[in-house]
C-alpha cells in the first residue's frame, strides 16, 4: 500500500506540475509570437480592465508625457506634434533615449503592453535636424513616378527608425480641389487618379503586402519599416473656398469618386491606420460621422487597422472648440474613432470616456473594437517582440544615398511652363560657361523657404540655420564652369541690373513657409518684393524665373516679362536638383499635378470642369533634352 501511495502521490505531482506549466503558458499566450494573431489579441483583451483598455485609446504629446504617466495610466501611444522635439537640433541618440524612456514606462505596466510612437514625417523625417527633406507631395505628384515615391517611402521609414520611432502620419491622400487651401502642397494632385498612383509610398513605408493577405488587414514588413497613416478621411481637400477645416459641400457620388479613391488603394496596400479630417461633409463633422467612419470605412471597405483622430480633433466637433467635451468624446468615439490624439490632458479624456462607458452611453463593444484594432496594429508591427529602438539604423539619418534620392525627386518634379517665345528662342538649358550671371530673389539662398512648412517646426521657418542641406544658389555655384562669375543680390535695384553686363539671370522667388490654416490665401499673389525683383531683373537681362511655392500663384501678369518660367514647388533640402535641370545635365520632364489658373476668380477650377479655361492645363509641362556641356 505504501508503494502504491507513493506512486499515486508522484503521479498527482506530475499532473499538478503539467497543469502549472500549462497555466503558465496560457498566461503568456499574448506574448507568444508562435500563437495566431487573433488568439494573442483575444488572450490579452480578456485580461484587460476597462481602465487599461481606455489607456490604449489615448495618444499623448511627448511634451506632456513621462515614463510615470505611461506606467500609471497605461497610455497606448505618444506623438511628436509639429516641432515637438526633445531639444533643438537633437541627435538620433537623444531621440532614441527619449522614446525608450517612454517605452520602459509602458512596459512596466501590469500587462506590459508597449506603446507606439507617432510623428509627422510628411516629406521625409521633417521634424528632425539633419534629416533628408524630400519635395512636398505636390512636387512628387508632378513627377508622375510611383516607383520613385515608393523609394522615398522606404528611405523615410529608415530615417524615422533611426530615431527609434515606428509610426508616421503619412501619406496625405487629400485631393486638393482649390489652391487657396493652406494644405494644398500636402496633396499630390487635384486628380484622384494621380493620388491613387502615389499611394505606392505606403509600400515603401510599410513594405509590400503579401499576395495572400486579406484585404483591409494592416501590415508592416519588418524592423526597417513603419506604420503608415492615410489622411485625412475624407473630403479635406474639397472645402468651400479652400478654407482649412471647413465644409465640403458635395453629393455622395462625387465624394466617393473624387475624395475616396486614395483610401481604396491605401487599404488594398495594407495601410495600418487612417486619420479623420477636421473638415465636415455637408455640415456633419467628420470626427462625428458614424456613417462614413464606421459603416463605410470599417464596414464596406473592411478596414481592419485603427482610426485615429487629428490633433484635438474631437475637441473641434463643437464650436467653440472644447466647449462641450463630454459630447465631443461621446460623438467621436461612437463615430468609430479608435485612438484619440488628446494630446495634452489625458486625465480629462480618460475620466470622461470612463464615465460614458460605466453609465452605458458608450457600449463596451465599441471600446473593445477600438482596442482590438490598436492591438492588431501593434502585434503586426512586432512591437511585443521588439519594443525598444533598434540602434543599428542611426546612420541612415540624412545619409548621402537618401540625399541623392531627394535630388532625383527634385529634378523630376520641376515643371517647365515657358521657355522663350517659340521653339527657336529657348533660354533653357542655360550655358554653364558665361562671363557673369546674376542670381536674385528671396528664395535663391534660403533653405527654409525651399523646404516650406512642416520642416523642423509646424509652420516652418525662413533661413539657413534650422537644418542641413543645399540651397539653390549653392547648387548653381557647383554646376557652372569655374570661370563663370556668379553675382548674388537678393533684391537688386533696376539701375544696378541695367548697368551691369550680365549674360543672364536666375530669379528664385515664391511663398514663405506656412502650414494648415495659416496658409489659407484668397489672393494667391506673388509677394510684392518678389514682384519688384522680377521686374527689376527681367526688364534688363534674359531671365529664368524659378517659382518656389506650394501651389500655383497668380503669374499671368508677369509672363511677358520673363524668358523662361519654372514651377519648382517646395523642393526640400537638395537644391542641387534645380541646378541639374536648369543647366541641362537632365531634361525637364515634370507635368502639372494641378490646373494653373489665370485669375483667382476662376477658382475652384479643376480638370474635367465644364468651364475650363486655364493659363496652363492639368498635365502641362514642356520638355527639354539633357545636353553635355564642356568647358
Amino acid at each position: 500500500m505504501a508503494e502504491i501511495s507513493v506512486s499515486i502521490v508522484g503521479f498527482l505531482l506530475c499532473c499538478l506540475l503539467a497543469i502549472t506549466v500549462e497555466a503558465g503558458n496560457e498566461h503568456m499566450k499574448y506574448k507568444d509570437p508562435s500563437q495566431p494573431l487573433n488568439k494573442r489579441i483575444q488572450d490579452l483583451m480578456q485580461r484587460m480592465t476597462l481602465a487599461e483598455k481606455i489607456g490604449q485609446m489615448v495618444q499623448l504629446d511627448r511634451a506632456k508625457a513621462t515614463p510615470e504617466i505611461m506606467r500609471d495610466y497605461g497610455i497606448g501611444s505618444i506623438l511628436s506634434g509639429g516641432g515637438s522635439v526633445p531639444h533643438p537640433k537633437a541627435t538620433p541618440q537623444v531621440w532614441i533615449n527619449m522614446v525608450n524612456s517612454y517605452q520602459k514606462g509602458a512596459l512596466s505596466t501590469r500587462l506590459g503592453i508597449p506603446m507606439i510612437y507617432g510623428i509627422d514625417a510628411v516629406h521625409g523625417h521633417n521634424n528632425v535636424y539633419k534629416a533628408t527633406i524630400f519635395p512636398h507631395n505636390i512636387g512628387l505628384g508632378a513627377t508622375r513616378d510611383p516607383e520613385l515615391v515608393k523609394r522615398i517611402g522606404a528611405a523615410t521609414a529608415l530615417e524615422v527608425r533611426a530615431t527609434g520611432i515606428n509610426y508616421v502620419f503619412a501619406p496625405c491622400v487629400a485631393v486638393c480641389r482649390d489652391p487657396r487651401w493652406g494644405r494644398c502642397y500636402e496633396s499630390y494632385s487635384e486628380d484622384p487618379n494621380v493620388v491613387k498612383e502615389m499611394t505606392e509610398i505606403i509600400n515603401g513605408l510599410q513594405g509590400e503586402l503579401p499576395k495572400n493577405a486579406r484585404k483591409g488587414q494592416p501590415y508592416v514588413g519588418g524592423k526597417d519599416k513603419v506604420v503608415a497613416c492615410a489622411k485625412h478621411f475624407v473630403g479635406d481637400g474639397g472645402t468651400t473656398k479652400g478654407i482649412n477645416e471647413n465644409n465640403t459641400v458635395i453629393d455622395r457620388h462625387a465624394l466617393l469618386s473624387i475624395h475616396m479613391p486614395g483610401y481604396y488603394d491605401s487599404i488594398s496596400k495594407g495601410v495600418s491606420t487612417i486619420m479623420v479630417s477636421y473638415s465636415s461633409w455637408n455640415g456633419v463633422k467628420m470626427h462625428a460621422n458614424h456613417d462614413l467612419v464606421t459603416n463605410f470605412l470599417k464596414g464596406t471597405l473592411r478596414f481592419r487597422g485603427f482610426v485615429i483622430s487629428d490633433w484635438q480633433g474631437i475637441d473641434r466637433i463643437t464650436y467653440p472648440s472644447h466647449s462641450n467635451y463630454t459630447y465631443s468624446v461621446l460623438a467621436g468615439v461612437k463615430a468609430g474613432i479608435d485612438m484619440v490624439m488628446v494630446p495634452f490632458n489625458h486625465t480629462e479624456f480618460i475620466d470622461t470616456l470612463t464615465s460614458l462607458v460605466t453609465n452605458n452611453y458608450i457600449p463596451m463593444s465599441r471600446i473593445d473594437d477600438a482596442v482590438r484594432r490598436i492591438l492588431r496594429v501593434k502585434f503586426k508591427l512586432g512591437l511585443f517582440e521588439n519594443p525598444m529602438a533598434d540602434q543599428s539604423f542611426v546612420h541612415h539619418l540624412g545619409c548621402q544615398a537618401h540625399r541623392d534620392l531627394a535630388r532625383e525627386a527634385v529634378r523630376k518634379s520641376l515643371v517647365l511652363l515657358k521657355n522663350g517665345e517659340n521653339a527657336d528662342d529657348n533660354l533653357l538649358p542655360l550655358p554653364k560657361k558665361s562671363s557673369r550671371i546674376l542670381v536674385a530673389g528671396s528664395h535663391a539662398n534660403d533653405l527654409g523657404n525651399q523646404c516650406g512648412g512642416w520642416t523642423i517646426s509646424w509652420q516652418g521657418h525662413s533661413g539657413n540655420n534650422h537644418t542641413v542641406g543645399t540651397t539653390i544658389l549653392k547648387g548653381i555655384s557647383a554646376a557652372v564652369d569655374p570661370s563663370t562669375k556668379i553675382v548674388f543680390k537678393e533684391n537688386p535695384e533696376f539701375d544696378y541690373v541695367k548697368s551691369n553686363d550680365f549674360s543672364y539671370a536666375i530669379v528664385v522667388i515664391g511663398e514663405v513657409p506656412y502650414a494648415e490654416g495659416e496658409g489659407d490665401n484668397l489672393n494667391l499673389t506673388i509677394p510684392a518684393q518678389d514682384e519688384y525683383t522680377l521686374y527689376n531683373v527681367c526688364a534688363n537681362v534674359k531671365c529664368v524665373v524659378v517659382l518656389i511655392s506650394g501651389r500655383p500663384l497668380l503669374v499671368m501678369p508677369h509672363l511677358d516679362q520673363v524668358d523662361a518660367f519654372v514651377a519648382a514647388w517646395l523642393p526640400g533640402t537638395e537644391g542641387q536638383g534645380v541646378a541639374d535641370v536648369l543647366f541641362g545635365d537632365y531634361g525637364f520632364t515634370g507635368k502639372l499635378p494641378r490646373t494653373w489658373f489665370k485669375t483667382v476668380d476662376q477658382l475652384p477650377m479643376n480638370v474635367g470642369d465644364p468651364h475650363y479655361d486655364p493659363l496652363y492645363p492639368f498635365g502641362f509641362g514642356l520638355t527639354t533634352q539633357a545636353v553635355k556641356q564642356t568647358s
